[in-house]
């Protein structure tokens, strides 16, 4: 197996096996990865901007039965610090955003076993009243199988619902790594990898944009990476031609401060950077139907995500005004809107105000100084 014959073969945007990627990943050099991987993000984002994003994560819930092993933000039902976000609540949360610059709410929580389908249409419905220019991005695929299963119902019909309501777009939740063996370990009650991939299909039929993501430095094997990107090309793929499918992917590293993963099993997250450099070029290489590629700033911090601008990401994500799960976790970085555009700068791209569909915006002419209080 050639390293120059696989560059050739990524140039071209063909599909790379798991073998090929796997041998890139681990035999090529960094600097000639990042090399192949910059020319084909100036290929797909052919203008020197790097995109980012004013919107703020507001939890519906901290009730959730997944019991995930690496989540410290979650409570069982019946917990005395158990919560569901009432409205008056939302309201002074979207105020603040839109008085911060922002445009929308990424809306997640947990598997509630109490709060079905006509909860979360009631409040979309409430939120959109109130607030019509807002964008939810909302929930994930965990999410939406286990609300389908309360219901009894199917997939597409709980997204068809949620989409009517006011769902804008679905983020990519919930991914982990796309590996049943994993999942088992680390996120057993989440719904399987194929049913992730299922509802994520039939969003797309649905002309529901989506994101992807990948948390890995955990549990998982190299080839269970690959096999994670091989499975998310190929749900790309299938897409219908109008809708945009997976507009992003974002690989991000896990945090293990105070974890079950870490105090139970002793799993730490040993990434280095040059393993997350290496990770987000070959994301590039290896999803060559996925337009976007953004760093995770809030994971690997400042320095090391601008370095991957050089090596295939093209997007710097959200200044996140407000994010409590990752962060429960040990996520120490923090971006404001002055300093996210200056990283950018400073990695010599001009930085781009951007919403959920990768549509420029502009500045707003006014942006308050963030005070955050929650």
């Amino acid at each position: 197996m050639k390293t120059d014959d696989l560059y050739s073969k990524a140039l071209q945007f063909e599909f790379l096996t798991i073998e090929e990627g796997m041998h890139l990943f681990e035999e090529a050099p960094l600097s000639e990865l990042m090399f192949v991987a910059n020319e084909l993000r100036k290929k797909q984002v052919p203008y020197n901007k790097v995109t980012w994003q004013i919107d703020r994560n507001v939890n519906t819930t901290n009730v959730c039965t997944a019991n995930c092993k690496f989540c410290n933000f979650y409570r069982i039902p019946g917990h005395a610090d158990a919560y569901i976000t009432d409205i008056d609540t939302y309201k002074k949360k979207i105020d603040q955003t839109i008085l911060w610059g922002g445009d929308q709410l990424l809306l997640q929580g947990g598997h509630h076993p109490k709060l079905g389908l006509q909860f979360y249409a009631d409040l979309f419905r409430e939120l959109k009243q109130l607030y019509p220019n807002l964008k939810l991005h909302t929930l994930g695929p965990p999410e939406i199988a286990h609300i389908t299963k309360l219901e009894k119902s199917t997939h597409r019909e709980v997204l068809a619902t949620l989409k009517e309501a006011g769902m804008d777009s679905l983020p990519g939740a919930g991914a982990e790594i796309l590996v049943d063996r994993v999942r088992r370990l680390i996120s057993k009650g989440k719904c399987g990898s194929q049913e992730w991939l299922d509802i994520m299909h039939e969003a797309h039929k649905l002309d529901i944009t989506t994101s992807a993501t990948m948390m890995f430095g955990h549990v998982e094997t190299l080839r269970e990476r690959f096999e994670h990107l091989v499975k998310l090309r190929e749900v790309q793929s299938r897409k219908p031609e109008s809708a945009k499918g997976f507009l992003a992917f974002i690989p991000w590293t896990f945090q293990d401060v105070d974890t079950l993963l870490t105090r139970i099993r002793g799993v730490h997250n040993l990434t280095t950077a040059d393993e997350y450099i290496r990770m987000i070029a070959i994301s590039r290489i290896m999803l060559p139907n996925v337009k976007n590629i953004q760093a995770s700033w809030l994971t690997v911090g400042k320095q090391t995500a601008q370095i991957c601008l050089h090596g295939g990401a093209n997007d710097f994500g959200s200044i996140m005004l407000e994010e409590n799960v990752v962060s429960a976790a040990g996520a120490p970085h923090r971006f404001t809107y002055k300093s996210i555009q200056q990283a950018i700068r400073e990695a010599g791209f001009e930085p781009q105000l951007r919403n959920q569909q990768y549509e420029f915006r502009e500045m707003p002419r006014v942006i308050e100084e963030q005070v955050i209080d929650y």
